[in-house]
């Protein structure tokens, strides 16, 4: 049987593995910044790519390459370029594949260090943004002018947990001439495949759920060998490298990734449940949940609802950030931390948190109010969590 035919969970622990000449069971660390050639003639064949090997870890490591092998097996992708967060993944796809005049159309429900990087970043350099509905793919298709590039979305969103329908925006990007990247952070492979559904480009934030732990950064960029070539290119030149430790990590994270991901969701939808059933919760976002609307979708395109839960607390016009807090200060068991993906379960305020720099006009357009809660639900027993969560709600 090929890789390729493995199952998920199988290329989880083997894909990519590759021994050293000491035939190491786990895969080998490689703690070092060049690699030293035999000749001046080989050195020479491997700096202009006539000759495949290492040569320096900014662009080319062993235990970097098996993260980026596997990944891109568990994906279903041609190749990885692998980053040093989620957010540099981004940054290099973006100044690896467009240009200064190009435009790009996001959904406005993306994280917000995506919006500022978009907006503070990529647009000095001549890349303009327009942010549309996460859901309504009409509005993708009026965003699109004669220089649009790339299509940009997260599904599930971040906070809100918006399901996009790729296919559909997969259609717009390609009637148009753009590429499709997609953010999997919540989803991973184990529950989502974007390329399937017809994205040219998958973005990860290794930092969670693939390392699981809250131990190290990473990021990846995963797609075709021909759209990685400039991702790979401006990596190669501008250095923002995933560390050879660092990798070696998530190969490690990988390896339970799929048990992970169905004990984190399993969770998730039992405390989305009980927190539909609390007085002092107005509302409560999750996939797994027929009371979301893109319930339907979410069943089609994902295999489980993933591990983030987000609600809003029932207030008085006005108090929405009081309450929130009264609730997230009255854990004791919960992590208050804006990471997300760890086999701890956090709690965040998005409006002043992760989503505090934007304009307080676009979190309102995202749907991000003063009285919303994020949680990226653990493997602790549920019942716990609950209790915990309990203490300030009842307050």
């Amino acid at each position: 049987m090929s890789e390729q035919n493995y199952q998920p969970e199988t290329l989880a622990v083997h894909g990519g593995t590759v021994r050293s000449q000491f035939g190491e069971h786990s895969e080998a660390l490689f703690l070092t910044s060049s690699f030293v050639f035999e000749n001046a003639a080989q050195a020479a064949a491997r700096f202009i790519g006539e000759q495949p090997g290492n040569i320096y870890s900014r662009f080319t490591n062993p235990t970097v390459t098996m993260f980026e092998e596997r990944l891109a097996a568990m994906e279903g992708a041609e190749q990885c370029v692998a980053t040093a967060s989620g957010m540099s993944a981004i940054l290099a796809c973006v100044m690896g594949l467009l240009k200064a005049g190009d435009h790009i159309v996001a959904s406005q429900s993306i994280f917000g260090a995506s919006v500022n990087l978009f907006n503070n970043v990529i647009g000095k350099f001549g890349v303009a943004t327009t942010y549309v509905s996460a859901t309504d793919v009409s509005e993708w298709q009026a965003a699109v002018r004669p220089n649009t590039r790339l299509l940009f979305l997260e599904t599930p969103s971040n906070p809100l947990t918006e399901i996009s329908d790729i296919a559909a925006v997969a259609s717009v990007a390609k009637g148009c001439g753009a590429l499709l990247a997609v953010d999997n952070c919540f989803c991973t492979p184990i529950l989502q495949r974007p390329l399937d559904l017809g994205a040219d480009i998958v973005i990860q934030s290794a930092t969670k759920y693939i390392d699981g732990q809250g131990r190290v950064l990473g990021g990846a960029v995963l797609g075709s060998r021909k759209n990685m070539e400039g991702v790979y290119g401006f990596l190669r030149t501008a250095g923002p490298t995933m560390s050879a430790f660092n990798a070696w990590v998530l190969l490690k994270g990988l390896e339970t990734l799929k048990l992970r991901m169905d004990a984190h969701s399993a969770n998730a939808l039992e405390l989305a449940r009980w927190l539909e059933a609390q007085p002092n919760v107005a509302r409560v976002f999750y996939p797994g949940l027929p009371s979301h609307p893109q319930h339907k979708l979410a069943l089609r395109q994902q295999k489980t609802g993933g591990g983030i839960v987000s609600f809003e607390v029932a207030s008085s016009p006005g108090c929405g950030k009081a309450a929130a807090w009264r609730v997230i200060d009255n854990t004791r068991l919960l992590s208050i931390t804006a990471n997300l993906g760890d086999t701890k379960t956090t709690i965040t305020h998005p409006a002043t948190t992760t989503h505090a720099r934007i304009s307080p006009e676009a979190r309102a357009a995202a749907g991000i109010t003063d009285g919303l809660i994020r949680i990226a639900v653990g493997l602790e027993a549920v019942v716990d969590i609950q209790a915990d969560l309990a203490r300030g709600l009842n307050k």
